[in-house]
């Protein structure tokens, strides 16, 4: 057989790590991989021996911006690309462009531009972030432009979004929620509660009505989502315990994927680690909730209508001290996970590439160095610091 391209190194596989495992690739995708000792005989163009790991493409299912380019704040799909390219530079292949609460009209425009996009097969796909979300849990989210609950809008965005819309943000208790969820998987998007100041009863029953919708529409995934755990969710009380506790038991029941910033800002390591203690396997999903200032140095940025300040890598609202998005790439935050809050690798691996791949609908073309996927490949070293990245087979440059 001749290859394009054979990796061989330790391989963070479906299986575990493989200490000596090979990845045979042929154009744009994987044709091989296991153990060396295992391999078909093969002729390869090009052979890379790399002493760290091999870590499959990344996948962030929330990302606002990155590079000092904000997707909310763009005016064009090329502006747009600079924040693309930069976590793709650090790892992350595939990657969910996500927008904040607006005006509809900024809505329609903003999705259109992120469209074009995921036609050009720069992004994986797009998500809303409100505005059906709570004032009292808003964050960085403006108040002024959250609305109750409109399927209307959600299938007109769905129109726009030409198939790319795959995730939106509810809070459950909101005016409609029900028709936005029931909209959501009509239009094969998941629905993601969050942003949310409804009770634990509020949020269960979300979770069984999101995974009814999304089974009778045959959705992209059978689990809806939370968007990330405990950040803009009323907080946790002994005689109240609130919506994150309700999801983090429907993760634990395998019934919902959680979001998690594992980035040591938004939630304590100790926190993380209990979250994949909790849930049951494969239902956490590291991601980034990245905005303008990742990759970039401190100062001032923009998320929506809002300004944010950056001080010290931690972004908040100008004036205020709500946290408004990360700084961290998606690398970062597994590296996070595996060093600070001691979460397996493999499995910290797979919230950040298997788990979101088979929230999008996508697990049988990215999230894997399995044969016949899209050859995305995270070369690392020991610290979990990107060394390489392919994606489709051709070196990402730095």
């Amino acid at each position: 057989m001749a290859v394009d391209l054979a990796l061989h190194g330790t391989t963070v596989l479906k299986q575990g790590v493989l200490p000596d495992g090979l990845v045979l690739i042929s154009g744009a995708d994987v044709v091989w991989s296991g153990p060396a000792s295992h391999a078909p005989e093969h002729a390869a163009a090009e052979e890379i021996a790399h002493d760290g790991l091999i870590l499959p493409g990344l996948v962030d299912l929330h990302c606002h911006g990155g590079g000092g380019v904000s997707f909310p704040d763009s005016t064009s799909p090329e502006e747009m690309l600079t924040a693309v390219r930069e976590h793709r530079r650090h790892g992350t292949t595939s990657l969910v462009a996500s927008l904040v609460t607006a005006e509809a009209e900024t809505l329609r425009a903003r999705v259109a531009d992120l469209a074009q996009l995921a036609d050009d097969g720069e992004i994986a796909a797009i998500h809303l972030e409100g505005p059906f979300v709570s004032v009292a849990r808003c964050g960085a989210q403006n108040p002024e432009h959250i609305i109750g609950g409109d399927a209307d809008l959600v299938r007109e965005l769905a129109a726009i979004a030409g198939g790319s819309l795959a995730t939106m943000t509810v809070a459950p208790e909101v005016d409609g929620a029900d028709p936005v969820l029931e909209a959501l998987a009509e239009v094969g998007a998941v629905p993601s509660l969050g942003h949310t100041d409804g009770s634990s009863e509020q949020m269960t029953r979300a979770v069984a009505t999101a995974r009814a919708e999304l089974r009778r529409e045959h959705g992209r995934s059978p689990l809806p989502t939370a968007t990330h755990l405990f950040n803009g969710m009323r907080p946790i009380h002994h005689r109240d315990p609130g919506p994150a506790f309700a999801a983090l038991d429907a993760a634990a029941r395998g019934e919902l994927v959680v979001e998690v910033i594992a980035d040591g800002v938004h939630l304590d390591r100790r926190t993380v680690a209990h979250i994949f203690s909790v849930a049951a396997q494969d239902t956490v999903a590291l991601v980034t909730d990245a905005m303008a200032a990742a990759g970039m140095p401190d100062g001032q940025y923009r998320l929506g209508a809002l300004d944010v300040t950056v001080d010290a890598g931690i972004a908040t609202l100008t004036g205020g001290s709500s946290i408004a998005g990360g700084t961290a790439h998606l690398l970062e935050v597994v590296r996070f996970a595996v060093f600070e809050a001691g979460v397996d690798l493999v499995s910290a691996v797979r919230a950040a590439t298997t788990v979101p791949a088979r929230v999008l609908g996508q697990e049988d073309r990215i999230g894997s160095l399995e044969p016949g996927r899209r050859a995305d490949a995270v070369l690392v070293d020991a610290d979990l610091r990107p060394v390489t990245v392919l994606r489709a087979g051709q070196r990402v440059e730095g």
